[in-house]
Parts: structure tokens; C-alpha cells; sequence
């Protein structure tokens, strides 16, 4: 299945026409291709079907899929196909609508029902069988008094409630019953972050969280499996950064979008290479006079590079966790020098090694050797403050951390190395 949806994703891509080519697909294979779409190819589907197709196709989806095909729309085509909807999904897909996609509320499903305390276990059980058959879902049972919430009715101790005839008499209370087997829910506020559900169901990973307003009534409940999704996401958004490409971008994507996204990113990196051959430019006499010295170079500016990346993962991650700020960062850089000089002196030990031995020359030996150490110290330094400084600024270090990290071990690695070779050699 996975190679046929995927060679179907291909095709939709390809065509000139995708909305047209999504409709020629069967309905029970519509909806799982779809989401399975990069969001550029699903907006073209979108844009490329008419109004009567889209709201066949979003009336068979759930609320919040449907409301997610929705914002990929323009407003005018919103809101043709919310007025052809049926009263009960128009409502919920337009409340839905109101929120953020990226925020707790964009995240959260509507299938749930609230129970007051003091209400009897046969008014829970009609409720959730009038939900059932509106919906053909079991809904989550929130359990509340005068409006706040207090917990989760399982299921489960609902079914085992009525098996023991618990509900023969209407005077059996949910509370009477099941007051031990009221579940804790975790809670969010409707405007958190993807982040912040996270990081509660980090903490709860067998729990379905509510999503409560600024009053604290219930909006909606956010499902475990929801995570999914997210995490694939913040993945990889994380690939993404670390390779200055944009989130948008699609494998799916053609030439022309691929260019858009990258461009701006390969100039600045343009720049900061002219930076670095600025600096390999000061000692052109000294390459000259000695050209092994260039030969080295690029083992100098790679193990720079690759350890500075290194020390900005470590540290990203540290920011994330909320284990590292640049006021309390002074740990993680001292952490990090003393890694670089101990690797830098693993490495430089080889490489000189090598040197030494297929050059007959232990003075480059010695330079190669020293240099590796300060450049993996410069890495380590750098790979690290340029991330803690960077979230100071409440700019994304993921994001922007690479270029600054990869012109410092180059620049100054090069200075390092160049400049000793020129004082020794």
C-alpha cells in the first residue's frame, strides 16, 4: 500500500491538472491519500477542485479534517462550502475555524461529552448513546461540577456500571458510583503551543488531554495519537533547519519551488565563504611556498564544521528542555570547550600521524596536530554561545545557528592553521 499511495502522491503532483486527478480516485482511498500529501500539493488540490467537489469531500470528513482541508482554501471558497454543509458540521467546523492550526485548540477534536457529578448513570449512558448514533463515535466523558472540570468517566467503568445494574435506579449518581474512578485529566489552554501539548503529554502519554477556554469550560479534547502528526512534523522541521531548507518544501515539489526556497540561503552561505577565502587569501604566499598546506585545508575546515554541529545539537536540545539559557550557559560552554580540546587532541594526534608519515614532514605534522586542537576548542565554543545567544534574541537557533557556527571554525580555523604554518613552516 505504502509504495502504490506513494507512486498516487507522484502522479497527483506531476499532473496539471491534481484536483482533477485526486477526484478520479475512489473515496475510501480520498481521504488517506490526502493527508498523506506534503500541505503545497494539498493547497493545489484544493485550489484545483470546484466548490460542490470540495464540500462532497469535506462532508465525509471528520470536524477537524475537515476544517483542515478548509483553511487550505481561499475565504470566499471557505465559506461557500461552510453555507452547503449541514447545520450540526457547519457549526463545529466554523467553531474550529476560529482557532489558530498551530495551537492547542487547532489540534483538538470535538468528540466528548460533559456529565454533571450529580447526574445518574442512566442520563450518562442516553447521552453517550444519542452522541453514538449521531456520530458512530464513542465520545471521552468529562465529568464536571457547576462547570469545572473534575475528570474522565472511562469507558470502561461506565460499561462496568451498567453489567452490575449500577443505573436500576435513576437515584445512582456518577459521583455515588464512581467517585475513586474519575480519571485526572491533564489540561491545556485553547491559544497553546504544539510545544506545550507536548510537553503535558510527556508527562501523561496514556491520557487524553482538555482543551479548556479562558473561563475554564471544556473546548475539546486532544487524543494521544493526535502527537503523531506533530512530532513527524517538528522532525522534520528539525532536518529542515539544520539544512537551510524550507519547511514548505516537498519532495513533490517542482524545480521552480525548489529554487524559491533554497536561494536565499545559498547566497548568504556565498557570503560567508568569500569570508572564509578573505582569510585563506591573507597567506597566499605561505600556501604558495608550501602546497601541501592546502591539501589539509579541508580536513581542517570539515572536523571544525562537523564538531561545531555537534556542540549546537546538544545545546539546541538543552534550550528545548529549558536546561540551558545564557545566563545559566556558562556550564554547558566550559562542557563543551574542554570536549573540543580532547577530541581536537584525539584527532589532531592522527591526522599528524598521517601527515607525518605520508608527507615525511613531522613540522605539518605538529601544525596540522595543534591546529585540529584549537579549531574542535573554536567549535566547541561557538557551537554552543551562538545558540544561547540566538534564543536571547528570540531568534530560532535551529534555525539560524548553522551559518554563524560554520563561518566561525572556518574563518578562524583557517587563521589558525594558515597563520602557524606561516610562523613554524
Amino acid at each position: 500500500m505504502a509504495e502504490v499511495l506513494t507512486e498516487t502522491q507522484q502522479t497527483i503532483a506531476a499532473s496539471a491538472s491534481p484536483g482533477e486527478e485526486f477526484q478520479s480516485l475512489p473515496w475510501s482511498r480520498q481521504r488517506e491519500v490526502f493527508f498523506l500529501l506534503p500541505e503545497s500539493i494539498q493547497r493545489d488540490v484544493v485550489e484545483d477542485t470546484s466548490r460542490q467537489q470540495l464540500r462532497e469531500f469535506v462532508r465525509r470528513l471528520d470536524p477537524d479534517e475537515a476544517t483542515d482541508v478548509l483553511l487550505l482554501a481561499d475565504e470566499e471558497t471557505r465559506e461557500t462550502v461552510l453555507r452547503r454543509l449541514d447545520d450540526d458540521r457547519r457549526e463545529k467546523v466554523a467553531f474550529l475555524l476560529e482557532f489558530s492550526p498551530e495551537s492547542a485548540a487547532g489540534m483538538m477534536h470535538l468528540d466528548y461529552v460533559t456529565v454533571e457529578r450529580d447526574r445518574s448513570l442512566e442520563e450518562v449512558a442516553r447521552r453517550v448513546r444519542r452522541y453514538e448514533d449521531r456520530t458512530d463515535r464513542y465520545p471521552t466523558i468529562f465529568v464536571t461540577d457547576d462547570g469545572e472540570l473534575l475528570g474522565e468517566l472511562p469507558a470502561a467503568t461506565l460499561a462496568t456500571a451498567e453489567f452490575e445494574g449500577a443505573w436500576d435506579a435513576d437515584s445512582e449518581t456518577v459521583s455515588e458510583y464512581v467517585a475513586d474512578h474519575i480519571a485526572e485529566t491533564p489540561t491545556v489552554r485553547y491559544d497553546s503551543t504544539e510545544t506545550d501539548v507536548l510537553e503535558v503529554f510527556r508527562t501523561n502519554p496514556e491520557r487524553s488531554v482538555a482543551v479548556l477556554d479562558d473561563d475554564g469550560s471544556i473546548l475539546g479534547v486532544i487524543y494521544a495519537g493526535d502527537l503523531l502528526r506533530v512530532l513527524e512534523e517538528e522532525a522534520g522541521e528539525t532536518l529542515y533547519e539544520f539544512t537551510g531548507v524550507a519547511e514548505e518544501e516537498s519532495v513533490l515539489d517542482g524545480p521552480l519551488a525548489k529554487v524559491r526556497s533554497r536561494y536565499k540561503w545559498l547566497i548568504i552561505n556565498l557570503g560567508t565563504a568569500f569570508l572564509a577565502a578573505g582569510v585563506v587569501g591573507l597567506f597566499e604566499d605561505t600556501i604558495a611556498a608550501f602546497t601541501l598546506l592546502a591539501v589539509y585545508m579541508p580536513v581542517v575546515a570539515g572536523m571544525g564544521g562537523n564538531a561545531g554541529t555537534q556542540a549546537m545539537a546538544v545545546t539546541v536540545r538543552g534550550i528545548a528542555y529549558g536546561q540551558a539559557t545564557l545566563s545559566t550557559g556558562g556550564r554547558v560552554v566550559f562542557n563543551e570547550i574542554v570536549a573540543g580540546a580532547a577530541n581536537g587532541a584525539i584527532t589532531g594526534v592522527l591526522v599528524a600521524i598521517i601527515a607525518t608519515v605520508f608527507n615525511q614532514s613531522p613540522l605539518l605534522g605538529a601544525v596540522i596536530g595543534v591546529s585540529m586542537v584549537f579549531n574542535l576548542i573554536i567549535a566547541g565554543f561557538f557551537g554552543a554561545v551562538i545558540p544561547l545567544v540566538l534564543d536571547r534574541l528570540d531568534l530560532d537557533p535551529a534555525t539560524s545557528a548553522t551559518i554563524f557556527i560554520t563561518t566561525a571554525t572556518d574563518v578562524l580555523g583557517f587563521f589558525v592553521f594558515l597563520g602557524l604554518a606561516q610562523l613554524v613552516i
